[in-house]
C-alpha cells in the first residue's frame, strides 16, 4: 500500500502529456525567444558561406544572398500552405499561408514588421555593395518585389484577423472561466 501511494504521488506531480496553449502553433512561432537573432545569424553565415566560394565576387554574393534569402522567405511564408501541427481549428489553418497565420492574422504586429523591414535592409545592403549596377539592381529588385507584394494585407484570403476570430475568442472563453 505504502509504494503504491508513492506511484499516485509521483505521477500526479509530472506533468506527462501538458501541452502547450496555443491552437495553432504556427501563429506564434515568431514571437518565441531568439528567433529574430537565430533568423539575422542565418542570413549572416548565409552570406559568409558565399563569400568563401573564391571565385564569386562581393557584388555577385550580396545579390546571391539577397536572392536566396528572398527565395527561401518566398517559399517558406507564402507558398507553403498549412501547419506542420496537429491543430484544432477543425482545417482553417491549411488552407492558409504561414504569413497568413502569423499573429492570428493581426497586421503590423512586431513581427510582421521585423519580416517586412528584413528584406528591405537586405536590399539596401545588396544595392549599396553592388554599386547599383543595372543587373544587379533589377534582380535584387524583382527578388524584393517577389516577397514584399505578397505581405500585403489586401492579398490574403479575407479580413485580417477573420480567419482566427472563433479560435482567440475560444481561447479567451478558457482564460476567463
Amino acid at each position: 500500500m505504502n509504494m503504491e501511494s508513492a506511484i499516485c504521488v509521483c505521477l500526479t506531480r509530472m506533468n506527462v502529456g501538458v501541452a502547450h496553449s496555443e491552437v495553432n502553433p504556427n501563429t506564434r512561432v515568431m514571437n518565441s525567444r531568439g528567433i529574430w537573432l537565430t533568423y539575422a545569424l542565418g542570413v549572416g553565415i548565409l552570406h559568409i558561406v558565399l563569400l568563401s566560394i573564391p571565385f564569386f565576387s562581393v557584388p555577385l554574393v550580396w545579390t546571391l544572398t539577397n536572392v536566396i534569402h528572398n527565395f527561401g522567405m518566398y517559399v517558406f511564408m507564402h507558398a507553403v500552405k498549412g501547419t506542420p501541427f496537429e491543430t484544432p481549428d477543425q482545417g482553417k489553418a491549411r488552407l492558409l499561408t504561414h504569413w497568413e497565420q502569423l499573429d492570428y492574422g493581426v497586421q503590423f504586429t512586431s513581427s510582421r514588421k521585423f519580416f517586412t523591414i528584413s528584406p528591405i535592409i537586405l536590399y539596401f545592403l545588396a544595392s549599396f555593395y553592388t554599386k547599383y549596377d543595372t543587373t544587379h539592381f533589377i534582380i535584387n529588385t524583382a527578388s524584393l518585389l517577389s516577397v514584399l507584394i505578397p505581405k500585403l494585407p489586401q492579398l490574403h484570403g479575407g479580413e485580417p484577423g477573420s480567419h482566427f476570430t472563433e479560435v482567440v475568442n475560444a481561447d479567451q472563453v478558457q482564460i476567463c472561466s
